[in-house]
């Protein structure tokens, strides 16, 4: 965490994306991933989108671009994947438009968008094959369907964890019936006279690995050749378009320059807020918080646009994780230090060569409370300020008992403006001499935090001083990551949520 480059935060309006498809009658004919299609079509252009000879390949930058591209085929785990698209996309007749795999993911699609049950899906896939001389060609059952799309790869899993948010059940800790913090049991009680069912996990959250979709993404020819468009269009008018103009990506490109040189190693952005799913099916308060991990490879244009946007953990209610979230987002800490180390072998499409795609994790972003969940600094009490720290001049108002950091922001001027050596009221009649607190990099903020114990070590510890001469709560668990402390920005807050606080 750079604590002092908090409040710088990049912004950037995205537009519609449009994915042009290659249509001989008609050349300005298109179709993408557009705000106004319906899930079905969404759903069937990422099938279609693996198949390129369709397709007119806009490369955002390498027109012209003549360098000699020793051809590869697919690695075995990307030639599978060909093999059983081509096999599972096959039309059911010669006078079907629709394959085996588009009706599954169909009937997916109505159980996820309008909650059908599994008992009235199941009679619909019945139903068709009884009218259908396609009986064999058609999914029987909802489960076919499912087993189906997850031949695709990708997979999600679940992890068992503590009730109170403690531990999870996960690597070494797997085989525990027990939490080893506060105690609590795995598995709900059985009750007496009941034989030998399987055990029920008290709670338990869905992890989805992003290695297998940001192979996708180079699977596909319309995103394959976009993910090198930060490489090919970089601006020297000073102008932010995208985070590869930025200082920040500039800088991390000079300290690790061996990770640059691969420009389709990918840059990720992480994001994550609570919200309640059952406001109107209970009274009683549920917060749950997905974790959303986007490419920041890709142009403005599809840069956290829905099919880029990849849900990656969710973490379970019903209260707040609060600091005990490093806890949940540990599976994924665990594949980023993977993908930086080792990376994954992964076939390009657009190059048409096998590479090993490394990753990492840029910045996070996300709203103040929430800032102060990730960072392990508390965003509450005299010491919120994460800039300031423990130099900030805030003060309880006499009356009302708060916290207030009235006539804080004066030193944070130039030594000659006149607003320092105002003396009006507002300003409680004094000049401001004071220097502003100094900017840390990464280096000294981790020499501040490497001492303090990680949750995952140490649930549930107050540290001494607390609310006194600091406010860490905890070693948040993304210092885990080798490149962490390099990184010149680390957290950005949410603007759309700041303006709607202060207006």
């Amino acid at each position: 965490m750079v604590a002092s480059d908090v409040f710088v935060t990049i912004v950037w309006v995205p537009t519609k994306l449009h994915l042009y498809r290659f249509d001989p009658e008609n050349v300005s004919s298109s179709s993408g991933y557009n705000d106004n299609d319906d899930p079905f079509t969404l759903m069937q252009l990422m099938v279609d989108d693996a198949f390129g000879p369709t397709y007119d390949i806009q490369n955002m930058g390498d027109e012209g671009n003549e360098e000699e591209i020793n051809e590869e085929p697919p690695n075995e785990d990307a030639q599978d994947f060909y093999d059983l698209l081509t096999a599972a996309n096959k039309p059911l007749s010669e006078e079907a438009s629709d394959s085996k795999l588009s009706i599954c993911v169909k009937l997916l699609a109505c159980k996820s968008n309008w909650n059908v049950p599994q008992k009235c899906l199941d009679f619909f896939a019945s139903m068709l094959v009884d009218v259908s001389p396609l009986k064999d060609s058609l999914p029987k059952k909802i489960y076919q369907a499912k087993k189906l799309v997850t031949m695709l790869g990708l997979k999600s899993e679940k992890i068992d964890c503590c009730v109170k948010g403690c531990m999870l059940y996960y690597k070494e800790n797997s085989a525990d019936i027990e939490c080893r913090f506060c105690h609590e049991p795995q598995y709900v009680p059985r009750k007496p006279g009941i034989g030998n069912h399987k055990d029920i996990p008290v709670k338990r959250m869905f992890y989805m690995p992003i290695t297998p979709r940001l192979k996708r993404l180079y699977a596909s020819t319309e995103t394959a050749a976009q993910m090198r468009w930060h490489q090919h269009n970089r601006s020297s008018s000073g102008i932010l378009r995208h985070p590869s103009d930025g200082e920040a990506w500039n800088h991390f490109d000079a300290r690790y320059p061996d990770f640059a040189n691969e420009p389709r190693n990918v840059r990720l952005g992480l994001c994550s807020d609570g919200f309640t799913p059952y406001i109107q099916a209970s009274s009683s308060p549920y917060s749950c918080w997905p974790v959303v991990v986007t490419p920041y490879n890709l142009p403005p244009e599809m840069c956290m646009t829905k099919p880029f946007m990849f849900l990656t953990c969710l973490i379970p209610g019903p209260s707040n994780p609060k600091a005990n979230i490093d806890v949940y987002l540990q599976p994924l800490i665990d594949e980023l230090q993977q993908l930086w180390s080792e990376g994954a072998l992964t076939y390009d499409i657009s190059m048409k060569q096998n590479f090993v795609m490394r990753a990492t994790l840029m910045w996070i972003i996300n709203d103040f409370p929430a800032y102060g969940m990730l960072s392990g600094w508390s965003t509450q009490g005299k010491l919120a300020c994460p800039v300031c720290m423990d130099g900030n001049k805030a003060f309880t108002l006499k009356y009302g008992s708060k916290n207030s950091w009235f006539d804080c922001h004066r030193r944070f001027l130039p030594h000659n403006h006149a607003f320092r050596r105002s003396k009006k009221r507002f300003t409680k009649n004094r000049v401001v001499k004071d220097e502003p607190p100094p900017i840390l990099n990464g280096e000294e903020v981790w020499g501040l935090v490497h001492n303090i114990p990680r949750v995952i070590d140490n649930a549930h510890t107050i540290l001494f001083g607390y609310g006194v001469i600091h406010n860490w709560t905890k070693r948040s668990i993304f210092w885990d990551l080798p490149y962490w402390k390099d990184n010149l920005l680390t957290h950005n807050l949410d603007v759309m949520h700041i303006e709607k606080k202060l207006l």
